[in-house]
């Protein structure tokens, strides 16, 4: 027995204030940096909400206010989505057409 924490025999040692323990950090909600980036390259009107969506999201799961996490989340996935979408679409339309 490793008594030398000075806690009780069995017990988890707590960590330091101000870090998160490995059960919070399951709760992470994704920031979607690379889809982030990509949109931001193809189609900056929406590319620039979803990169601060995703710094709001990386805020929150440090702060561990996770409901504020998935959804600003959510915003980011989305908003890249369609902006990758609609630059690769003005893209596919000005190699076609112009």
């Amino acid at each position: 027995m490793d008594r030398t924490r000075g806690g009780a025999p069995g017990a988890e040692a707590q960590p330091p204030p101000g870090t998160q323990t490995r059960e919070e950090l399951l709760f992470y909600a994704p920031d979607y940096q690379c889809l982030t980036i990509a949109a931001i390259i193809l189609f900056p009107p929406l590319g620039i909400p979803a990169l601060v969506f995703s710094g709001k999201t990386k805020e929150a799961n440090e702060k561990s206010e996770w409901e504020e996490a998935y959804i600003n989340s959510g915003r980011t996935g989305w908003l890249d989505v369609f902006a990758i979408l609609i630059g690769l679409g003005i893209i596919y339309f000005l190699v076609l057409f112009v």
